[in-house]
């Protein structure tokens, strides 16, 4: 183990006064009760969202929340394209990672941190321990651990390199409260109001859904190698159609419950809306991730949440959500693959 990262793991006897419990979650939560005592960056931004204001804009069946949470500054407004990544250090990195920050090793590979700009009240970071792309592909199966280990309190996330990660260059998963997202407490309105159902088996099942300002798609299953053969089937279906050499951009939400696992997926056809390039009146710092895709829209600058309006709403989701047509081709693509693959 190399000194940078022997510097942020926390001692195993220094945690447990934090921690109530040996489980992942209990962990998770002791870290962060450690980190908002030792380090000054975190405790003020945690403090901060104490005075978060929100409005709730409500439409057919669920609502968006919008948010002023000015400590989101950094991460909206991040530089994503490859010269600039090219010219700052990995902030993912053990070795750049701030003095005060502590972690702990999640399955060997990925370190636990707290998010020291967070949206959720409770929000970390999970960065691998080497610094290689952010890709799903690979690593879908780790991603459904997390959300399992952190059964009954926590969601994991996942923003692609193109769809919302600050730190495209550095693969990394995100976790935060459930329930905080909107999309989780209407999850059942999604699946019987507005689903339709594709795949229907004893080990998967596979819904879409349309008309909830995005286009997604939802898995579930308690079988973890089924849901990794329906996750690639979705992936390669959206690759065909994404420019080559890319990630197809997504962002996607797993949680754990009742032995099953539930997962969002997020199709996207673009990273940030037109308002976000406009210039005067029509410019808005709004750079959707996968939690703004959960109905949580994040503002760091007060004229935008003043501003920010329904029909903005409408408009900006319908921009970053992936379109009708290749929504459905990747929906007729699955059908026919997972079926194939359910009658062999």
């Amino acid at each position: 183990m190399d000194e940078a990262l022997r510097r942020i793991l926390i001692p195993e006897e220094e945690l447990a006064h934090f921690r109530a419990g040996d489980s992942l979650a209990q962990r998770a939560s002791g870290l962060l009760r450690h980190q908002i005592q030792t380090w000054e960056l975190l405790r003020d931004n945690y403090a901060s969202l104490e005075i978060v204001e929100t409005k709730v804009f409500a439409f057919d069946g669920f609502v968006i929340h919008v948010q002023f949470n000015p400590k989101r500054i950094t991460s909206s407004a991040a530089r994503v394209d490859d010269a600039s990544i090219r010219q700052r250090k990995c902030f993912l990195c053990v070795a750049n990672l701030p003095a005060d920050q502590r972690g702990f090793l999640y399955r060997n590979d990925y370190i636990f941190l707290s998010n020291p700009f967070p949206i959720f009240p409770e929000h970390f970071t999970i960065p691998n321990r080497e610094h290689r792309p952010q890709r799903i592909a690979g690593s879908f199966v780790t991603f459904l651990q997390l959300a399992r280990d952190l059964a009954g309190h926590f969601a994991a996330v996942y923003n692609g390199p193109r769809a919302g990660a600050s730190a495209p260059d550095h693969q990394h998963f995100q976790v935060g409260t459930r329930q905080f997202m909107p999309v989780d407490n209407e999850y059942n309105f999604l699946k019987e109001s507005l689903g339709n159902r594709l795949i229907d088996t004893e080990t998967l099942r596979v819904f879409s859904v349309e008309n909830y300002l995005r286009r997604l798609f939802i898995l579930e299953s308690s079988d973890m190698e089924a849901l990794d053969r329906a996750f690639m089937q979705f992936h390669n279906a959206f690759a065909e159609i994404s420019p080559a050499g890319e990630e197809p951009m997504m962002n996607i939400e797993a949680w754990f419950e009742n032995g099953e696992w539930r997962v969002i997926l997020f199709p996207r056809a673009k990273h940030r809306p037109s308002v976000f390039y406009a210039e005067g009146d029509r410019h808005m710092l709004l750079s959707p991730a996968a939690i703004d895709m959960g109905g949580v829209c994040t503002t760091p600058l007060e004229k935008d949440f003043r501003k920010i309006t329904k029909d903005n709403l409408v408009e900006i989701y319908a921009e970053v959500t992936l379109p009708a047509d290749g929504f459905a081709n990747i929906e007729s693509r699955l059908v026919k693959g997972l079926g194939e693959k359910l009658n062999r």
